[in-house]
Formats: C-alpha cells, sequence, structure tokens
C-alpha cells in the first residue's frame, strides 16, 4: 500500500492547498530523472504548486524463498527511502517545501496508475525522455500510446537532455 512519507502541511485547510499544483515525478535509476525533476521543482516554486515522488519497488524473482525474499525486500525499501531522503533535499532547494514522498510495491505502470487514482490532489505527470537509441522510455511509450485514455490528469514529457540553463529559460 502507498502512505506519503512527509507530512501535510500543519494547520487547517486552505483553498489555497485545496487547490495547490501537484507535480509527481517517478523516481528511477535513468539519467533523464534528474531533467525531470528540475522541471518540476522549477514549476513547482513558480506556480505555488508542490512536488511527489514515486519510488516503486519491482517484485522480485525469487518469490518461492520466502526469507530471501522477504530480506531483498527490506534491503529495497531502505534503498528507496534513502534515494528518496536524498531527492527530498534536492526539492527543498529548489523549491523551500517538503516533497511528498510514495514508495510503493509492484509493477511501476500500475502502481502509478493506482496512485493517481487514489490521489486526487496529483494534477501533474512529469516525465523525463530518454535521448538514446532505446527511446523515450516504457512510462512515456504507454502514456502516449494506448495508454493515453487511462491517464486522468495532464502529461508533461522532458526532454531529458535539456540542461540546467535551458530548464531555467522555459519555466
Amino acid at each position: 500500500m502507498s502512505e506519503p512519507t512527509a507530512p501535510d502541511a500543519p494547520g487547517p485547510a486552505s483553498a489555497a492547498a485545496a487547490t495547490q499544483r501537484i507535480f509527481l515525478v517517478v523516481v528511477d535509476e535513468s539519467p533523464e530523472l534528474k531533467v525531470a525533476l528540475r522541471y518540476a521543482c522549477l514549476r513547482a516554486r513558480k506556480s505555488g504548486g508542490r512536488v511527489a515522488l514515486l519510488y516503486v519497488i519491482e517484485p522480485g524473482e525469487m518469490q518461492h524463498w520466502l526469507a530471501v525474499e522477504n530480506l531483498m525486500r527490506e534491503e529495497q525499501r531502505t534503498e528507496a527511502e534513502q534515494v528518496l531522503q536524498k531527492l527530498a533535499r534536492d526539492v527543498v532547494a529548489i523549491t523551500g517545501t517538503l516533497p511528498v514522498l510514495y514508495i510503493r510495491e509492484g509493477d511501476r505502470r500500475d502502481e502509478l496508475l493506482a496512485l493517481m487514482a487514489e490521489e486526487p490532489t496529483i494534477s501533474i505527470l512529469v516525465l523525463g525522455a530518454g535521448v538514446g537509441p532505446e527511446g523515450p522510455g516504457p512510462l512515456i511509450s504507454f502514456f502516449t500510446g494506448r495508454g493515453i485514455a487511462r491517464l486522468g490528469i495532464p502529461l508533461t514529457v522532458v526532454p531529458g537532455g535539456l540542461t540546467n540553463e535551458q530548464l531555467d529559460a522555459i519555466t
């Protein structure tokens, strides 16, 4: 299951908080993650929005070895938390606000779709496109193809080769 690992802002909910744009970035090991994250942070800062980060732990291959699987899952959870904490520091440095952090287990695409369905506050999905010969990436390929019908929010695709200066200029 998914729970945000960063607290919401203290105090009573305001109209501004209810309409605040939430820019969701899916965390992976790709080089274009940094570009997508910076774009989302700059847009959130300039629009009074907030960034959310989703890290999906993909299922292991050795499910018949329960003890080994549990140890691997625990190690993956620890790694996910460390990665998210590092990225959260980057988000705070750019936006001045804490991001909402989500850790889920399962297929990345399925968990992303489930999170977007469960969290109506998420308003924009930001993905970085790969620039290599393997293509833009599986999530972008899915959401710009047959998966577009399942996407209930706007999708922003950021070219993975943009520099910080280019991102600053377009946000």
